[in-house]
């Protein structure tokens, strides 16, 4: 428009959303803290439709991406190819998270958005865990969201294994408690305060940011 203000074509949310996608708001907080400025080699562990990958994507990442819904993966190759179509479709793969198919300390960052608590059990999510620390270059970034008993404790039960939230969904939780634990097991650095969101007592989502020392 003439007087510079947009039109409704070219609206500030349909702009962003352009940009952005449909990003983790606490992955976008990382992005403007500068926890990526240096950190160009990306894994979305469990990428689902690749939402969180779209800026990375856009402005010349190296972007990876793993999801064991063959669907999904297309998808996202599909996204990638529109958007960086420099990247090999082989950067993104069908594969389980404990079992990844890339070499131990390729990547400078790990992104785990929602995919931490469909662990079966301690063991499996210790599994998955570990994985995502192997192909972890010295110096990366650990980026996670996932379900907790935080503030749900007396309705949801005790940590570390799986339960049945108030919105219906079961999932496997931790509480803060497990989070050190499996912080000082890795050795990882933990670059935020432990962050959680209480969903109307539905759901209690987590944050939790490591560097691989």
């Amino acid at each position: 428009m003439s007087d510079g203000r947009l039109s409704v074509a070219e609206s500030h949310s349909a702009l962003l959303n352009a940009e952005f996608g449909e990003i983790d708001i606490y992955l976008f907080d990382q992005l403007l803290r500068g926890r990526f400025d240096h950190r160009h080699r990306v894994l979305d562990a469990g990428c689902g439709d690749g939402r969180n990958l779209v800026y990375f994507l856009r402005h010349g990442f190296r972007c990876y991406g793993v999801d064991r819904d063959p669907a999904a993966v297309a998808q996202v190759r599909a996204m990638a190819a529109r958007l960086a179509p420099a990247l090999p479709p082989e950067q993104f793969q069908v594969a389980e998270l404990d079992s990844l198919p890339w070499a131990t300390g390729s990547m400078d960052a790990v992104i785990a958005s929602a995919v931490l608590h469909f662990a079966h059990d301690m063991a499996h999510f210790d599994r998955i865990l570990d994985e995502c620390w192997r192909v972890l270059a010295p110096g990366g970034l650990f980026f996670a969201r996932l379900a907790s008993n935080i503030g749900l404790e007396p309705v949801v039960g005790a940590a570390g294994g799986r339960a049945r939230l108030p919105d219906g969904t079961e999932r496997f939780l931790v509480d803060e408690e497990l989070l050190r634990r499996a912080s000082q097991r890795l050795a990882g650095n933990q670059r935020d305060p432990i962050k959680t969101t209480n969903v109307e007592g539905r759901r209690c989502m987590t944050t939790w940011c490591l560097e691989k020392g």
